[in-house]
């Protein structure tokens, strides 16, 4: 993190096929390699397989996983006096949609599953129906956060 400078914000355009920023963001967190082209493929073969599962709008669900899985506070260390504490903070809406995504890729790549693009459909599915690890995540944060609720006046 530069100390002269804030970080300017960077743009994130739309992907071509469904013109939706959010997949454009999910693909961008499946990434490996710069392979793009394959990050894509993944990630219209999970919006298909969604969109068989479920017989829904393939947007709308992961829409309603990301909104599930957002973090609206969060706990940052923070040292006072020589000792540690967790601060909770509240989380902006870009972060909580960066940890969203984040979370929800984190946690497919974890799941036992023969491809990618299953584990991926299968955790947009349970983060969209408040189940699954992605969730559990959230859950976690929040109980953090209210546990170190009595530091929130060293918040900065």
């Amino acid at each position: 993190m530069s100390r002269r400078n804030r970080a300017k914000k960077r743009n994130v355009s739309p992907e071509t096929v469904y013109n939706s920023k959010l997949i454009n963001m999910l693909i961008i967190r499946i990434l490996q390699d710069g392979k793009k082209g394959v990050a894509q493929k993944i990630i219209y073969k999970s919006l298909e397989i969604i969109e068989n599962k479920t017989s829904q709008d393939p947007l709308e669900i992961i829409e309603r996983a990301v909104r599930n899985t957002t973090p609206l506070v969060e706990v940052k260390a923070r040292r006072i006096g020589g000792s540690t504490y967790q601060v909770p903070t509240e989380v902006r809406a870009y972060r909580g949609t960066n940890l969203a995504l984040r979370w929800i890729t984190k946690f497919a790549k974890q799941r036992n599953g023969n491809s990618m693009s299953i584990k991926i459909a299968n955790e947009i599915i349970d983060a969209s129906n408040e189940s699954g690890n992605s969730i559990r995540r959230r859950e976690e944060t929040h109980k953090m956060a209210e546990a170190n609720k009595a530091f929130a006046h060293y918040r900065y």
